[in-house]
């Protein structure tokens, strides 16, 4: 049995609400953790909670996504205010913007960046996927206007040529790049009953969806005749009534877990290579005014949510 548990809980007061919450790295150790400060460095629309030299970075305002960068001081935002920024450290330790990518009309709700960091797929409320390439600064190479409803999820798999998408429109978009041109082509769209704003590859053939306000958590595979997605089983998970989508789906390979918010409930789900799942663990919050993210090992799980008020860390472990 997988679980998380409680080890530190920051309590903020008078703050505004940290709507996107995430781990820089590889997550943090026992020590670190207990020498949490927090130390309130206020830059732009931001603070910062320095860790022994390690970040938690939590946004204020109108912030929705951000992803680090694993092979340089970077970060990417994205906004309500229909901007994408590229941040760096500059020399004083100092995030300063570095670069704004102004081409979506709406707020951006969904980000992903690939494994080279040279690619950047961002989903918005004005329907469309964009596609950022990295050449001597970020350009939009192309857009995909297929949605017909605001994009709250988006997943990347792991040969990285292929993205899922979902959102307000009762559809998933699976989209594949094209080796002859290297142009993004939607090569499937799923109908499905109802809207849902998390979704996530759990590899190249598997990935799974979450309908909003539901007790069934889908799982599509590939069919190797057609190659076409077809949903083959239904998950129970807990939940309950869910009106925000600021908490993605997240798998994580290495322990082969799942995180699957829905409504009041974080659901831990282990998965295997048979493509079995099974429920380790449902974490009960007093809201669904709910936020959080699980560290790129897996080892801390961060949450905020707005009865607490407080950053609460779960740390992994195996009874």
């Amino acid at each position: 049995m997988k679980t998380y548990d409680t080890v530190r809980q920051i309590k903020f007061i008078n703050i505004k609400v940290p709507f996107i919450i995430k781990f820089e790295g590889s997550g943090l150790n026992k020590q670190d953790i207990q020498h949490i400060i927090p130390n309130y460095n206020r830059l732009s629309n931001k603070d910062t909670i320095c860790i022994n030299q390690k970040q938690i970075m939590y946004f204020l305002n109108n912030v929705c996504t951000l992803n680090f960068m694993k092979k340089s001081n970077q970060f990417i935002s994205g906004s309500d205010d229909n901007l994408i920024i590229i941040w760096s450290m500059n020399q004083s330790n100092q995030w300063v913007c570095q670069q704004k990518l102004n081409e979506h009309t709406k707020g951006i709700y969904c980000l992903v960046l690939n494994n080279n960091e040279d690619l950047i797929i961002s989903g918005s409320c004005d329907k469309t996927i964009k596609f950022w390439m990295n050449k001597n600064g970020w350009l939009c190479q192309q857009t995909i206007t297929d949605h017909t409803g605001t994009i709250y999820g988006l997943s990347l798999n792991q040969q990285q040529n292929k993205v899922i998408s979902c959102g307000y429109d009762k559809q998933i978009l699976i989209i594949e790049q094209s080796q002859q041109d290297s142009q993004w082509i939607v090569i499937q769209k799923i109908k499905v009953e109802t809207n849902g704003s998390r979704l996530c590859f759990i590899n190249d053939n598997v990935f799974t969806f979450q309908p909003d306000s539901s007790e069934q958590m889908h799982v599509y595979e590939i069919n190797d005749t057609n190659k076409q997605y077809l949903k083959t089983k239904d998950v129970l998970v807990k939940y309950s009534k869910d009106g925000y989508s600021l908490f993605p789906q997240q798998h994580i390979k290495s322990k082969w877990l799942l995180v699957n918010k829905n409504g009041i409930y974080v659901n831990l789900i282990k998965t295997n290579e048979n493509q079995e799942f099974s429920i380790q663990q449902s974490i009960q919050f007093g809201s669904a005014y709910l936020f959080g993210h699980l560290s790129d090992d897996g080892q801390f799980l961060m949450t905020w949510d707005d009865i607490s008020k407080e950053i609460q860390i779960r740390k992994y472990h195996e009874i």
